[in-house]
Parts: structure tokens; C-alpha cells; sequence
């Protein structure tokens, strides 16, 4: 997440830079072309590209508008995680008539649970932007701790070590982790250390934070339709291809030097359109490990020192603070 006014534009050019590249060949060559060879019959007429160049920009307003509501949706699941971890720890703190160890195992244990989840959702997908240059380059501004860092050292902050080798054992670690959770309020139940009415309320809150859980899976686990990214990407350069084949002719009419405009008029225009479907491209899985992804290592610091606060602790984590702006 940027935690700035916007983007520099130093950046933003810095990141489309190799699009600028290519943009700016495809609009010399036709305008070289028709200028120096006097090849007069490569210019089209402006209506077709008008055209396309209309149903480009609906495409890409549809696919910008749906990548950023599956961002959105996406934070609103982390703001409910927030709100349900906090829950979870005064019901911990307050339901609980047991030695202060049992109910800072459950703390703890919810704090494992943290770290499992944003493990599992920045692991990386085929359809994502890992391995694409731009994104590699980005990432030198910034660090990712669910890929510097190791799950297996995370969780033993948390976990005893009978725990840490059964959750290790289990392919979707946060699940487990729940579970451990029901396992031990049914205990506690079992041995009066829980009153039944106050054990349904607990086990509510679990049955949230699996939903939580199910919803931030669906959209790691879901792309994009890959039809609609495809045609985005095939609209857009297509306009960027017939764009200076359409200005030629424009800027004739204002006489014979002008036409070299058409150069830095299509490189500008195309610009447009393609950095828009960039921006589209990098909102779509807001658990990639992108510059503008969920901040959930943050967010789950947040949770773990208000509930070891509760716990009257005094050896806190210091809370995530941004790298260049970009919080993760």
C-alpha cells in the first residue's frame, strides 16, 4: 500500500518505461514512412480508430472499476479480521476462568493464525505479475517479509513446539491453526474453565474468522476472468497500433512539418491507455506482493500488539512502518 500524496511521476515513468519504449517505435515507423518514403496510402481515416479507440477506453474503464472493487474487498476482509482478532481477545481475556498461560496460548495461537494466512495468500500464482520485469524491478523499492522471512521461524514466536510440528505437518496451515482453537475451547468447556453459553459465543467468532479466511482464499485463489484481461490487453494495443496510422492525415492538414507530431501526440495518447491497463493489471490480486497490495503484515502487527497489550505486556513489537512509502 503507498502511504504517500500519489506516485511521483519520476516513478510512474520509471515503471512504464519499457511500454514508452515501445510506443515510441511504433509511432516512428509509420510516420517515417509516410513522410520520408512517401508512403501517403498507409494512413487510415480517423473514424475507425475513433471506434476502437471507444470501445478500448469502456474496456478498460469496466476492467479498472472491477480490479478495484476486488481490491476493495480485500481490504474490507483484513478491516474484519482487525475487528473479530480484537473480539477474540477480550473473549479470551474476560470468558476464560483459567491460569493466565491458557489464555495467552490462545492469543498466541490467533497470532500463528495471522502469520499462516498472509503467508499462504502471498504465495505466488500463475496468472500473477511476479515474474514480470516491471514488478521484479519495483520490488528493490520496497521489502516483502512473507518472502524474506521463513513461516517455520514465524510460528515458533507463537506456538509450542508439539504445535509447530503438527501445523507444519498440514498442507493449509491457518485452517489447522482454527481448529487447534476449537479443540481447545471444547477443553476448556469439558473442565468448567468456560461457560457453555460463553463457549457458542467463542466458537462464533471462529466460525468468522474461517470466513474471513474462505473470502480473502476466494479472491487469491480467483483471478480476473482471463477473458476479459485478454481482451483489454488485445483492445488497447490495437488502438496503439492503428493510433499513428490515424493522426497522419491530422496533422497533414496543418502542413507537411506538422506530421512529425503524430509521433509525440500517439506516444502520449497511447500512454494513456496503456498505463491504465498497467494500473488495472497490478489492482487485480491484491495479495501478490505488488506495491499496492493489502498491507498485511502490517495490519497483523497491529492485531498482535493490541492483544498482547491486553495481556498487560510490556515487550511489544514495534509496529511495520512504510519503505518508500509502500507499506506491506
Amino acid at each position: 500500500m503507498h502511504t504517500g500524496t500519489h506516485y511521483k511521476i519520476s516513478e510512474f515513468l520509471l515503471w512504464t518505461r519499457r511500454d514508452i519504449y515501445v510506443l515510441i517505435l511504433l509511432s516512428a515507423i509509420p510516420t517515417i514512412l509516410f513522410q520520408v518514403f512517401d508512403l501517403k496510402w498507409i494512413a487510415i481515416p480517423w473514424v475507425p480508430v475513433a471506434l476502437v479507440g471507444t470501445a478500448a477506453a469502456f474496456i478498460v474503464g469496466f476492467k479498472n472499476t472491477q480490479t478495484y472493487n476486488r481490491l476493495w474487498e480485500a481490504r474490507q476482509i483484513w478491516g474484519a479480521i482487525v475487528n473479530t482478532s480484537r473480539t477474540w481477545g477480550i473473549m479470551s481475556k474476560d470468558f476464560v476462568h483459567a491460569d493466565k498461560s491458557e489464555i495467552q496460548q490462545l492469543i498466541y495461537r490467533h497470532c500463528a493464525w495471522l502469520t499462516a494466512l498472509r503467508f499462504q495468500l502471498r504465495k505466488p500464482q500463475s496468472w500473477e505479475n511476479t515474474n514480470k520485469a516491471h514488478f521484479k524491478e519495483y520490488r528493490s523499492y520496497f521489502s516483502i517479509p512473507e518472502w524474506e522471512g521463513k513461516l517455520e521461524e514465524e510460528l515458533l514466536k507463537y506456538l509450542s513446539a508439539e504445535e509447530h510440528t503438527y501445523v507444519l505437518s498440514k498442507k493449509n496451515r491457518a485452517t489447522q491453526l482454527i481448529s487447534l482453537q476449537s479443540k481447545h475451547l471444547k477443553s476448556l468447556k469439558s473442565e468448567g474453565k468456560i461457560d457453555p453459553f460463553e463457549y457458542v459465543e467463542m466458537e462464533r467468532q471462529l466460525s468468522f474468522l474461517y470466513d474471513h479466511q474462505g473470502k480473502a482464499e476466494r479472491i487469491k485463489n480467483f483471478p480476473y476472468p482471463r477473458q476479459f484481461a485478454s481482451i483489454n490487453l488485445f483492445f488497447v494495443w490495437l488502438l496503439v497500433l492503428m493510433l499513428p496510422f490515424g493522426m497522419l492525415n491530422e496533422f497533414q492538414k496543418l502542413g507537411e512539418i506538422f506530421v512529425w507530431l503524430t509521433i509525440p501526440f500517439s506516444v502520449i495518447v497511447s500512454w494513456v491507455f496503456t498505463s491504465m491497463e498497467k494500473v488495472g493489471e497490478a489492482t487485480e490480486n491484491p495479495f501478490e506482493g505488488g506495491a499496492n497490495d493489502i498491507p498485511m503484515a502490517a495490519l497483523s502487527r497491529t492485531i498482535e500488539i493490541d492483544l498482547r497489550d491486553m495481556l498487560d505486556e510490556s515487550n511489544l513489537p514495534e509496529p511495520v512502518t512504510p519503505v518508500n512509502s509502500i507499506l506491506m
